[in-house]
């Protein structure tokens, strides 16, 4: 016996593509049929109402039940955490994790085996980990921190439901039985390629992006602007520079800014490394009298090279 009529629309909604589609009722059978296997943190957004996310919640609710808790983002930063550390499934709704503290403690819950278990008035012990995290957010931009390069979201944007159907929750519901036996003889789409079992490239979105473009700091969107510019400015695919270098320019461009800040951007953020001697190397300077404004000049020094493509993927 396979899905009723209802499952199977339903769940066409929550995953709106073919590939994103199979991928979800993979999660769903790892979830049901391998519970110890790590996941990706699962994050759905939507700034548009009437999408079903809270809806989705409650089915992962009735489906598994008592090894399913709903936190609040303040759960996760309390010192008492014997309610949910055990669970199957941490769910959040509404999730607004924005500080670098709660992102780097869900991300090593993500992935960790053993977790520390304190109860009020009572002793730390440590049991085995392997909760998944489910969360929902209207909050497109900035739901969590999520820094580029991050493989431990699978963030998707979720589209609103057609129809109104006030009854749909309990509809889906009359379908687990179904679903569930669905879910132990289905064939899986994907094969384990990662902790996560996804493969990493698999969980790229524009919803995860957009998400990441959101957490880069104000200085690296103007440096970025910046170097793109004089790159279509001038006709060239990559540009050399030092740091004193980019500072007359921002400040041209009415950014404020301090060389340390600029060195933790280049090496910190962009992951780029300075020539191993002093060479000679061509830049670029603010020409007022040229019409493409960048005219070339030469210098010598231990400079760093970046790419058009490096900062378009950035």
């Amino acid at each position: 016996m396979f899905p009723c009529r209802a499952i199977s629309p339903a769940f066409a909604r929550w995953w709106n593509t073919s590939s994103a589609n199979s991928m979800g009722m993979d999660y769903l059978q790892l979830l049901y049929l391998y519970p110890v296997q790590k996941l990706p943190i699962l994050l759905l957004v939507s700034e548009e109402r009437n999408t079903g996310k809270s809806t989705f919640l409650n089915f992962l609710k009735a489906v598994f039940q008592n090894n399913v808790t709903f936190n609040t983002n303040e759960d996760f930063r309390s010192q008492f955490n014997s309610d949910w550390a055990g669970k199957l499934l941490i769910m959040v709704d509404e999730v607004l994790l924005n500080r670098r503290e709660d992102s780097e403690r869900l991300k090593n819950l993500s992935t960790t085996l053993s977790y520390k278990v304190e109860a009020k008035g009572k002793d730390r012990d440590e049991i085995g980990f392997f909760a998944k995290f489910v969360l929902c957010s209207n909050n497109e931009h900035l739901p969590v921190i999520i820094d580029a390069g991050e493989t431990r979201y699978w963030v998707r944007k979720i589209v609103p439901l057609r129809n109104d159907d006030t009854d749909f929750l309990q509809k889906l519901k009359a379908e687990i039985p179904a679903f569930l036996h669905f879910l132990q003889h289905r064939q899986l789409s994907t094969e384990k390629e990662s902790r996560m079992w996804f493969n990493p490239k698999l969980l790229e979105t524009e919803a995860l992006r957009k998400i990441i473009r959101s957490n880069r700091n104000r200085l690296e969107i103007e440096m970025t602007e910046l170097l793109l510019d004089i790159m279509a400015s001038v006709g060239v695919s990559s540009v050399s520079f030092c740091l004193n270098d980019i500072i007359p320019l921002l400040v041209c461009s009415q950014v404020k800014v301090e060389k340390s800040q600029v060195r933790k951007v280049v090496q910190e953020c962009w992951k780029l490394t300075p020539a191993s001697n002093s060479l000679s190397y061509t830049t670029y300077q603010y020409d007022y009298n040229r019409e493409c404004r960048y005219s070339p000049v030469r210098r010598i020094g231990r400079y760093y090279l970046v790419s058009k493509e490096q900062l378009e993927t950035l």
